[in-house]
């Protein structure tokens, strides 16, 4: 794809569609008020089902913009100071941030990629890893291709709809429906596994 197709796809009013996603998914990356992952599912259905966006630079955009949110998200938490990581983690338990706090001195990497994958995940993940001042030449690799799988993961929902249904608003409809079916699910599983940790009284 050449730069001036790019750029022209990028600034046509029929496919304000790339600004949107990317916008949306770096906002929400860094403060959690844009479902970005429904965002992405949608606009890889209406990917599939008109040509007004390229998947291949819906997966493109949205990676790069959930790669970017969390690199800002470590950097407030890691030289932010307190009152910046309590502003990044605002709304997350206490108990949870430490419970990571533990996993990450044992699992490094591995848990900044579950931790974006993971519903409520990310955060107290990032908020860890700035607290432990985690290596950089760590950080960015393991961000990034844990970008990549969520962006991939998401990207596939709405594949998945929208090859199934030739109809954007019902493609979209079942992106979606399939997203927050996904969130439950993991949200079912992450918190039986905390139960399962509390110890017995």
């Amino acid at each position: 794809m050449s730069v001036t197709v790019l750029a022209s796809g990028w600034t046509d009013g029929s496919s304000l569609g790339y600004p949107v996603l990317f916008g949306g998914v770096l906002l929400g990356s860094i403060v959690p008020v844009v479902p970005t992952g429904p965002l992405l599912s949608v606009a890889a259905a209406v990917a599939m089902t008109t040509d007004r966006l390229e998947i291949a630079l819906v997966l493109v955009l949205a990676t790069l913009a959930a790669f970017l949110g969390d690199v800002v998200t470590f950097s407030i938490a890691r030289f932010g100071g307190p009152s910046a990581v309590r502003w990044v983690s605002r709304g997350q338990h206490a108990s949870r941030l430490e419970e990571v706090r533990t996993q990450f001195r044992a699992h490094g990497w591995q848990i900044v990629v579950a931790g974006r994958l993971l519903p409520a995940g990310r955060i107290p993940v990032l908020v860890a890893a700035g607290a432990l001042a985690y290596p950089w030449r760590r950080l960015l690799p393991a961000s990034f291709g844990a970008a990549l799988l969520w962006a991939v993961a998401y990207a596939l929902l709405g594949v998945v709809s929208g090859g199934i249904f030739d109809n954007p608003l019902i493609a979209t409809l079942v992106a979606t429906g399939l997203v927050l079916m996904v969130g439950l699910v993991g949200n079912l599983v992450a918190s039986r596994r905390r139960k399962r940790k509390q110890p017995v009284e």
